[in-house]
């Protein structure tokens, strides 16, 4: 049974920045990743990281406009605790290597970018390829750092909470995690005094979405199970533009590209975005998705069409080459042709319920990035405020969790080990499968960017069904990252649903036919479970 000081579990930004800081105190960490160590919702972010960089910008700005895209449920003060220490954690990315794009056309120096909901430009960015280049830089800081062990191709089973195995004292705490070596299937005991959940979203509950195979709901499903509240489930943003073309798997369209000209045009090349917002193209997510999912719906087309052939060619090409070079490596011309894009689940705004220190319900167990419900993003979240808020409160819980340990001989109790007891090897992996698929197809036609009660309550049945047959393949069957997988997944539609259910109004990314109206006398509140 191997002990550290800190446990984290996930890749992305928010886990590096954890483990480095905190190893930087000389505490002993292990670092635990599903896949490789690049393999994140991280690597995925093409537009950048929003932050008030001068001129006549500011922190106020930057706060109101989070606010009013989170529709009424940001929790104001750690919204402005985000925006305010965010500058200082991106000076630290820099300090180690990060190059964002620079311009001397602004005075600090850096090429901002406008996205939608934003009233100034404020995000910084690397080319279309932030999150990219993020992840090279932590991914290198990680694999040099002595202290920090990592653990590819190592999936976490479950949470150990001492109160499961009658061994706590007082409220329930965690103190590590039971883990499995995906490449030898056995399963080992990982103790730790501080564990950090930093695994991400839970785009793929979806059938279309922007979010990579790993983004299965892992530390989401895991927390809850541990005892752990989730709360706003229910407000899944999808991203208005990812590429629509057979080829093109899960492959983002920046907003910044309408930041900066790009108009949103039906196939007959009639623009539409003015119909629905005065803010038009940019307009936050919430109202964009909806409004090219109605048009969809409307008249039956396949996609919409993002045009940036009004755009200087160079400047396209320059500014967004991943974008442009993917567009050419399938056939198009992005300079001469419009992009053929549709909406696809991208974010989850709710999450593992946390305060500003990432603590979660249970002791010793912290929660930052998209696992996390901070309270920052309400009901939507405003464009490039994910990295942000996963820059910001990972090194808060990283704070916290070294005073917490530093100076302490508390030692874990004795968990016993994983036993597979008479659970057999499994024989069918197209059950899996089949289930997998079953679920992301209902949540996409019965969850999706609109609702109703009638298709909600289709889902819950079906979802209730599913959970029980692959509870019951769980326990018959040894474990494997495919079951594993699947078994977060179910769980995590399960809570997606039945906070959808709960929610009597239509508010930011939450939209029901059956209760169209914002209601902030009974629905200006979280809906947790």
């Amino acid at each position: 049974m191997p002990s550290y000081d800190h446990l984290v579990i996930g890749s992305g930004i928010a886990a590096a920045s954890y483990a480095l800081e905190v190893a930087g105190s000389g505490a002993s960490v292990a670092l635990v990743t599903k896949r490789g160590l690049e393999d994140s919702n991280t690597a995925y972010a093409q537009g950048g990281i929003a932050a008030v960089a001068g001129g006549e910008d500011s922190a106020e700005s930057h706060i109101a406009d989070t606010i009013a895209a989170g529709a009424g449920l940001c929790d104001e003060a750690v919204v402005a605790r985000m925006v305010e220490e965010g500058p200082a954690r991106i000076a630290e990315l820099v300090a180690m290597g990060m190059e964002f794009s620079t311009s001397e056309q602004e005075p600090c120096g850096y090429d901002l970018a406008l996205e939608g909901g934003h009233s100034h430009r404020r995000v910084l960015h690397a080319g279309d390829h932030t999150g990219r280049d993020l992840t090279s830089l932590l991914s290198a800081a990680l694999r040099s750092n002595p202290a920090i062990h990592l653990f590819e191709h190592h999936f976490c089973v479950d949470l150990l909470i001492d109160q499961k195995f009658g061994l706590a004292r007082g409220r329930p705490h965690c103190w590590g995690a039971y883990v499995l070596d995906c490449a030898t299937g056995e399963v080992a005991c990982f103790r730790a005094k501080a564990t950090l959940l930093a695994t991400g979203g839970t785009g793929k509950v979806y059938l279309y979405t922007s979010n990579p195979d790993i983004a299965s709901g892992d530390g989401l499903a895991m927390a809850y199970r541990a005892g752990c509240r989730v709360a706003d489930l229910e407000f899944m943003q999808f991203h208005p533009t990812c590429l629509f073309h057979p080829e093109a798997k899960s492959f983002l369209v920046t907003e910044a590209m309408r930041g900066e000209g790009a108009k949103l045009r039906r196939p007959d090349g009639t623009a539409f975005m003015a119909e629905y917002d005065p803010r038009g193209e940019l307009a936050p997510r919430d109202v964009v998705a909806r409004a090219i999912d109605r048009e969809m719906k409307r008249s039956g087309y396949e996609c919409v069409l993002l045009d940036v052939t009004a755009l200087d060619s160079d400047f396209v090409c320059s500014r967004f080459p991943r974008i442009f070079e993917r567009c050419r490596q399938l056939g198009m011309d992005i300079t001469r042709e419009p992009i053929p894009v549709v909406p696809a689940a991208h974010y989850m705004c709710g999450g593992v319920v946390t305060d500003e220190n990432g603590c979660t319900a249970v002791e010793r167990l912290y929660a930052a990035g998209e696992v996390a419900m901070t309270g920052v993003h309400g009901a939507n979240r405003l464009a490039s405020n994910s990295l942000l808020e996963a820059l910001v409160f990972s090194h808060r819980a990283a704070l916290h969790a070294t005073d917490r340990i530093c100076g302490s001989d508390d030692s874990a109790p004795r968990f016993p080990g994983w036993s597979s007891g008479s659970a057999t090897d499994i024989d069918e992996s197209v059950v899996i499968a089949h289930n997998w698929d079953e679920i992301r197809r209902l949540m996409w036609n019965y969850v999706g960017i609109v609702r109703s009660d009638r298709r909600l309550e289709r889902a819950a049945a079906r979802i209730a069904m599913l959970r029980e047959e692959i509870r019951e393949y769980y326990w018959d069957f040894k474990v494997t990252g495919d079951l594993l997988e699947l078994r977060n997944l179910v769980l995590v539609a399960d809570l997606l649903v039945r906070c959808a259910r709960r929610r009597r109004e239509s508010r930011g990314l939450h939209f029901n036919l059956d209760c169209r109206e914002r209601d902030d006398a009974d629905w200006c509140r979280h809906t947790v479970i």
